[in-house]
């Protein structure tokens, strides 16, 4: 149980979650994952209008920063309903694009 509650701590680090930060903020701290936290993989998560953001981030940070080091290893797309503010149900899409070392 201990383990399983680690493993999981580990994942959530390495998770980017992609809002209205400037941009290269984003693509620092994917590349900081890589290079100080020494991680295999990085997840960049990202709902509605940042998705295409997202994608850009990941774009920028394996080709740019890192020198085709990492790949993208695999993209996850889906998508959430809930309850506005206004008592309407909404979907709104989502994307995992993850990352990871040659």
């Amino acid at each position: 149980m201990e383990d399983e509650l680690n493993e999981n701590i580990t994942r959530q680090d390495n998770n980017v979650l992609i809002g209205n930060k400037p941009f290269m903020n984003y693509v620092t701290g994917v590349v900081m994952q890589f290079t100080t936290k020494q991680a295999d993989e990085v997840i960049i998560k990202a709902r509605g209008k940042f998705i295409a953001r997202a994608v850009d981030i990941a774009e920028v940070s394996s080709k740019r920063f890192l020198d085709n080091t990492v790949h993208v290893n695999d993209i996850k797309i889906d998508s959430e309903e809930f309850t506005n503010t206004e008592g309407r149900q909404v979907r709104v899409s989502t994307i995992e694009i993850s990352l990871k070392k040659h």
